[in-house]
Protein backbone atom coordinates (compact mmCIF):
# COMPACT_ATOMS: atom_id res chain seq x y z
CA UNK A 1 0.00 0.00 0.00
CA UNK A 2 1.55 3.25 -0.76
CA UNK A 3 0.09 6.53 1.27
CA UNK A 4 0.19 9.42 0.19
CA UNK A 5 2.26 12.71 1.86
CA UNK A 6 -1.32 13.61 3.30
CA UNK A 7 -1.28 10.02 5.09
CA UNK A 8 2.82 10.39 6.21
CA UNK A 9 2.03 13.69 7.83
CA UNK A 10 -0.77 12.23 10.32
CA UNK A 11 1.72 9.84 11.20
CA UNK A 12 4.34 12.44 11.77
CA UNK A 13 1.55 14.11 13.88
CA UNK A 14 0.99 10.71 15.91
CA UNK A 15 5.03 11.12 16.34
CA UNK A 16 5.14 14.58 17.45
CA UNK A 17 2.46 13.50 20.02
CA UNK A 18 4.24 11.14 21.25
CA UNK A 19 7.20 13.29 21.72
CA UNK A 20 5.73 15.69 23.62
CA UNK A 21 3.94 13.19 25.67
CA UNK A 22 7.49 12.04 26.54
CA UNK A 23 8.56 15.11 28.27
CA UNK A 24 10.95 16.10 25.64
CA UNK A 25 10.82 19.93 26.05
CA UNK A 26 13.72 20.78 23.43
CA UNK A 27 12.47 21.19 19.50
CA UNK A 28 14.09 19.11 17.67
CA UNK A 29 15.73 21.72 15.24
CA UNK A 30 17.27 23.35 19.08
CA UNK A 31 19.47 19.79 19.27
CA UNK A 32 20.32 20.15 16.03
CA UNK A 33 21.73 23.39 16.52
CA UNK A 34 23.12 22.53 20.04
CA UNK A 35 24.91 19.71 18.05
CA UNK A 36 26.38 22.57 15.60
CA UNK A 37 27.48 24.29 18.55
CA UNK A 38 28.97 21.74 20.79
CA UNK A 39 30.48 19.11 17.83
CA UNK A 40 30.71 21.45 14.97
CA UNK A 41 34.48 23.00 14.42
CA UNK A 42 35.25 26.03 12.18
CA UNK A 43 38.04 25.95 9.93
CA UNK A 44 39.75 29.09 8.23
CA UNK A 45 37.68 30.14 4.94
CA UNK A 46 34.48 30.11 6.20
CA UNK A 47 34.11 26.54 6.52
CA UNK A 48 31.73 24.77 9.00
CA UNK A 49 33.08 21.00 9.93
CA UNK A 50 29.96 18.68 11.12
CA UNK A 51 31.39 15.39 9.82
CA UNK A 52 30.86 13.66 13.26
CA UNK A 53 26.96 13.74 13.03
CA UNK A 54 26.10 15.08 9.32
CA UNK A 55 28.22 13.92 6.62
CA UNK A 56 31.03 11.43 7.79
CA UNK A 57 29.81 9.69 10.66
CA UNK A 58 26.28 10.30 10.79
CA UNK A 59 23.38 9.94 13.41
CA UNK A 60 20.72 8.18 12.24
CA UNK A 61 17.81 9.64 15.14
CA UNK A 62 18.78 13.07 14.29
CA UNK A 63 19.08 12.92 10.39
CA UNK A 64 14.84 11.26 11.09
CA UNK A 65 13.94 14.63 13.05
CA UNK A 66 15.57 16.59 10.03
CA UNK A 67 13.73 14.56 7.35
CA UNK A 68 10.23 15.07 9.21
CA UNK A 69 10.94 18.84 10.21
CA UNK A 70 11.64 19.11 6.07
CA UNK A 71 8.29 17.36 5.15
CA UNK A 72 6.48 19.37 7.61
CA UNK A 73 8.14 22.84 5.99
CA UNK A 74 7.06 21.60 2.72
CA UNK A 75 3.95 20.03 3.45
CA UNK A 76 1.84 22.64 1.56
CA UNK A 77 3.14 21.46 -1.35
CA UNK A 78 2.68 18.38 -3.89
CA UNK A 79 5.93 16.51 -4.64
CA UNK A 80 7.07 13.57 -6.59
CA UNK A 81 10.22 13.14 -6.28
CA UNK A 82 13.48 13.71 -3.72
CA UNK A 83 16.45 14.81 -5.56
CA UNK A 84 20.25 15.59 -4.08
CA UNK A 85 23.64 15.53 -5.10
CA UNK A 86 26.24 13.08 -4.12
CA UNK A 87 27.25 12.15 -1.66
CA UNK A 88 26.35 14.19 1.49
CA UNK A 89 22.29 15.10 0.31
CA UNK A 90 22.09 11.23 -0.26
CA UNK A 91 21.45 10.18 3.67
CA UNK A 92 19.00 13.01 4.59
CA UNK A 93 17.25 12.39 1.04
CA UNK A 94 16.41 8.99 1.94
CA UNK A 95 14.96 9.25 4.79
CA UNK A 96 12.64 12.21 3.83
CA UNK A 97 11.87 9.98 0.10
CA UNK A 98 10.90 6.85 2.44
CA UNK A 99 8.90 8.95 4.91
CA UNK A 100 6.87 10.49 2.10
CA UNK A 101 7.12 7.05 -0.04
CA UNK A 102 9.10 8.83 -3.06
CA UNK A 103 11.63 7.65 -5.43
CA UNK A 104 15.29 9.63 -4.65
CA UNK A 105 17.03 10.33 -7.28
CA UNK A 106 21.02 11.54 -6.72
CA UNK A 107 23.21 13.75 -9.10
CA UNK A 108 26.33 12.11 -10.16
CA UNK A 109 29.76 13.87 -9.97
CA UNK A 110 31.41 11.73 -12.40
CA UNK A 111 29.70 10.28 -15.74
CA UNK A 112 29.16 6.45 -15.76
CA UNK A 113 30.24 4.12 -18.34
CA UNK A 114 26.56 2.69 -19.03
CA UNK A 115 24.93 6.18 -18.99
CA UNK A 116 24.42 7.77 -22.66
CA UNK A 117 21.18 9.97 -22.29
CA UNK A 118 21.84 12.84 -19.40
CA UNK A 119 21.07 16.29 -18.34
CA UNK A 120 24.38 17.86 -17.42
CA UNK A 121 25.51 20.71 -15.59
CA UNK A 122 28.63 22.43 -14.01
CA UNK A 123 29.18 22.82 -10.63
CA UNK A 124 31.80 24.70 -8.24
CA UNK A 125 32.41 23.03 -5.08
CA UNK A 126 33.44 25.73 -2.58
CA UNK A 127 34.55 23.29 0.02
CA UNK A 128 37.02 21.70 -2.43
CA UNK A 129 37.80 24.37 -4.97
CA UNK A 130 36.30 22.75 -7.76
CA UNK A 131 34.57 22.11 -10.79
CA UNK A 132 32.35 19.26 -11.04
CA UNK A 133 30.01 17.95 -14.46
CA UNK A 134 27.65 16.48 -12.93
CA UNK A 135 24.82 14.02 -14.26
CA UNK A 136 21.60 12.88 -14.57
CA UNK A 137 19.21 10.30 -16.31
CA UNK A 138 17.04 11.62 -18.43
CA UNK A 139 15.01 8.63 -17.52
CA UNK A 140 14.72 9.32 -14.11
CA UNK A 141 13.72 13.20 -14.36
CA UNK A 142 10.87 14.61 -16.63
CA UNK A 143 8.10 17.11 -17.32
CA UNK A 144 5.91 15.27 -14.48
CA UNK A 145 8.15 15.48 -11.64
CA UNK A 146 7.85 17.85 -8.99
CA UNK A 147 11.03 17.95 -7.37
CA UNK A 148 12.37 18.81 -4.09
CA UNK A 149 16.18 19.38 -3.45
CA UNK A 150 17.29 18.62 -0.22
CA UNK A 151 21.16 18.81 0.62
CA UNK A 152 22.86 19.03 3.59
CA UNK A 153 24.78 22.62 3.26
CA UNK A 154 23.80 26.03 1.36
CA UNK A 155 26.94 28.30 1.18
CA UNK A 156 27.02 30.21 -2.11
CA UNK A 157 24.31 28.12 -3.74
CA UNK A 158 26.59 26.74 -6.62
CA UNK A 159 25.52 22.89 -6.10
CA UNK A 160 21.49 24.23 -5.75
CA UNK A 161 21.94 26.20 -8.96
CA UNK A 162 23.37 23.54 -11.09
CA UNK A 163 20.35 21.71 -10.18
CA UNK A 164 18.29 23.96 -11.14
CA UNK A 165 19.61 24.45 -13.94
CA UNK A 166 18.84 20.32 -14.13
CA UNK A 167 15.49 20.44 -13.57
CA UNK A 168 14.90 23.26 -16.10
CA UNK A 169 16.34 21.37 -18.77
CA UNK A 170 14.16 18.20 -17.93
CA UNK A 171 10.99 20.40 -17.93
CA UNK A 172 10.29 19.31 -13.95
CA UNK A 173 8.94 21.86 -11.45
CA UNK A 174 11.28 22.42 -8.58
CA UNK A 175 9.24 23.24 -5.38
CA UNK A 176 11.45 24.02 -3.18
CA UNK A 177 14.80 23.34 -1.71
CA UNK A 178 15.80 22.28 2.11
CA UNK A 179 19.49 22.64 3.71
CA UNK A 180 20.37 20.90 7.05
CA UNK A 181 22.74 23.76 7.62
CA UNK A 182 22.53 27.84 5.93
CA UNK A 183 25.63 29.71 5.71
CA UNK A 184 23.92 33.15 6.02
CA UNK A 185 27.03 35.19 5.45
CA UNK A 186 27.99 33.53 2.02
CA UNK A 187 24.19 34.59 0.68
CA UNK A 188 23.14 31.89 -1.48
CA UNK A 189 19.61 32.26 0.08
CA UNK A 190 19.50 35.30 -1.86
CA UNK A 191 20.70 34.03 -5.11
CA UNK A 192 18.47 31.14 -5.23
CA UNK A 193 15.59 33.20 -3.98
CA UNK A 194 15.87 35.54 -6.92
CA UNK A 195 15.87 33.11 -9.15
CA UNK A 196 12.13 32.09 -7.99
CA UNK A 197 13.55 29.05 -5.81
CA UNK A 198 11.50 28.81 -2.62
CA UNK A 199 14.16 28.02 0.47
CA UNK A 200 13.85 26.24 3.72
CA UNK A 201 16.67 25.72 6.05
CA UNK A 202 17.02 23.60 9.90
CA UNK A 203 19.60 25.52 10.84
CA UNK A 204 21.27 29.02 10.04
CA UNK A 205 24.78 30.09 10.50
CA UNK A 206 25.36 33.85 11.13
CA UNK A 207 28.86 34.43 11.00
CA UNK A 208 32.11 32.17 11.51
CA UNK A 209 34.14 35.28 12.42
CA UNK A 210 37.10 34.64 14.90
CA UNK A 211 36.10 30.83 14.22
CA UNK A 212 32.89 31.26 16.47
CA UNK A 213 29.75 29.91 15.64
CA UNK A 214 27.35 31.98 15.76
CA UNK A 215 23.67 31.08 15.10
CA UNK A 216 20.80 32.97 14.30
Amino acid sequence: MRFNALDKLEIIKIFFVHLHASNIKMREMDILKERILKDGKCLPGGILKVDSFVNHQMDPNLLKKEAIEFIRLFSDTKITKILTIEASGIAPSIIVGLLLDLPVVFAKKKTPSTMDNMYRTKIHSFTKQRDYNVVIAKEYLSPDDRVLFIDDFLAYGNAAKGIADICQQAGAELVGMGFIIEKAFQHGREVLENMGIRVESLAIVDSLDNCEIKLR
